[in-house]
């Protein structure tokens, strides 16, 4: 029995103790079908008052009172998290009069920012004598599951719709996982996974369904407190897709501001493709809408949003903000992101940069404000994604005259 932490339904409010076999309040959920987000999705609550009396030691351990995991032996060896925070004074080259800062989860272990949540789901697995994980993924959080239990000697099953990039199914079949292609959305491929939890018995990562994955993703948050040296960003954009990412950014400040360390949440800005908007265009709405997803942004293309009620009530109690960019702008974005910071971001990524560039260009920010993106994966694992927007030269002949027609300057 781990007593680190209680398990609260966001839904009626009942506590329970953790368990493996546990995932949804048992109450709530029996009102779910599989056309709406579920309900009854649990939150991870531990001992604030007992934690404020050893702050400082909880600070200096890097907030490991705050992790669901009993002992740090049981996590990867491999480095997740802890990435760079890069500060930038120029948008296009132009002078800006705001902070701007880009968290680079692309620099995880299998380059994408789910390796938070795989590394602390493949932990608890493993301190429950658990050996096999199964998930659902468009990709990224299938590779991150399955290099995740590669370092961890676990094995993976990745459930994938069809239509997944090939550079994130190559990263799945290299990691020695075994890949189940669904002929279908990520949201039939999901439904599929928990039918086979409850069949065979493995222990199942899907966001959104097993609670740890809010706590592996909360760790941003309190890296960028550490990382900003406790000042609190006044915007934060994220990337939308399930409302599993934004969701953890607000929990990893909540569990601050309960520990007293912090007196506001920041203004967290949702930021989902036009073409897969199913969790801000619901926000205001009092029946559940699907609009079949179509965009370019692979990692965020969703029908149902699986943590939507979650999310919307962290937006509503926390007056947080959405926007939608176009595929077009996602694409923008991404190049504007490599040729003038370095950076290649997927499209997922690139989405939240995109929402930022919108703001920007709105005149949205003041002068020394503090501005977050996070940057959710790297550019390499969907190439094709950008192959439309980039012109690669014919091969000319080894010559000075031939580089010279060039005209390269």
């Amino acid at each position: 029995m781990n007593n680190r932490f209680t398990l609260k339904c966001t839904g009626c409010g009942k506590t329970y103790p953790p368990t493996p076999e546990l995932y949804l309040c048992p109450k709530c959920s029996k009102q779910n079908t599989p056309t709406t987000p579920p309900k009854g999705v649990l939150k991870a609550i531990y001992d604030y008052d007992s934690l404020k009396k050893s702050i400082d030691r909880a600070i200096s351990n890097n907030f490991w009172e705050l992790m669901p995991i009993q002992t740090p032996l049981s996590m990867p060896e491999l480095r997740v998290g802890n990435t760079p925070l890069y500060h930038f004074t120029k948008i296009e080259g132009q002078p800006i009069a705001f902070q701007l800062y880009l968290k680079d989860d692309s620099q995880n272990p299998t380059f994408s920012f789910k390796d938070r949540t795989s590394a602390v789901v493949s932990a608890y697995a493993k301190e429950h004598g658990i050996n096999t994980i199964v998930t659902a993924s468009t990709g990224n959080a299938g590779s991150s599951l399955a290099g995740i239990c590669a370092s961890q000697g676990q094995n993976a099953i990745i459930m994938v719709p069809k239509s997944a990039p090939l550079a994130k199914l190559t990263q799945i079949v290299m990691y020695g996982a075994t890949i189940v292609p669904v002929d279908g959305s990520y949201d039939l491929a999901f439904d599929l996974s928990i039918e086979a939890t409850k069949a065979f018995g493995w222990y199942n990562r899907n966001t959104a369904f097993n609670p740890l994955t809010i706590e592996g993703k909360k760790t941003v948050s309190l890296e960028l407190y550490t990382q900003l040296k406790k000042v609190i960003p006044d915007f934060i954009f994220v990337p939308v897709g399930d409302g599993v990412i934004i969701s953890g950014v607000y929990k990893g400040f909540e569990d601050l501001l309960n520990l007293g360390l912090i007196d506001i949440i920041p203004t967290i800005v949702a930021v989902q493709a036009e073409g897969s908007a199913n969790l801000i265009n619901n926000l205001k709405r009092k029946d559940f809408a699907i609009t079949p997803s179509l965009t370019i942004a692979d990692s965020i293309s969703v029908d149902i949003p699986r943590n939507f009620w979650m999310a919307k009530d962290y937006i509503d109690r926390y007056k947080g903000e959405a926007i939608t960019v176009s595929d077009i702008e996602i694409i923008e974005a991404s190049m504007i992101l490599a040729r003038y910071t370095g950076i290649f971001s997927e499209p997922a990524a690139a989405t939240a940069y995109a929402g930022m560039l919108k703001y920007y260009r709105h005149e949205r920010f003041r002068v020394n404000q503090v501005v977050v993106v996070l940057l959710t994966g790297s550019g390499l694992k969907d190439l094709k994604a950008v192959s439309g927007a980039i012109t690669i030269p014919k091969a000319i002949k080894p010559s000075i005259d031939a580089l010279k027609d060039m005209k390269i300057f």
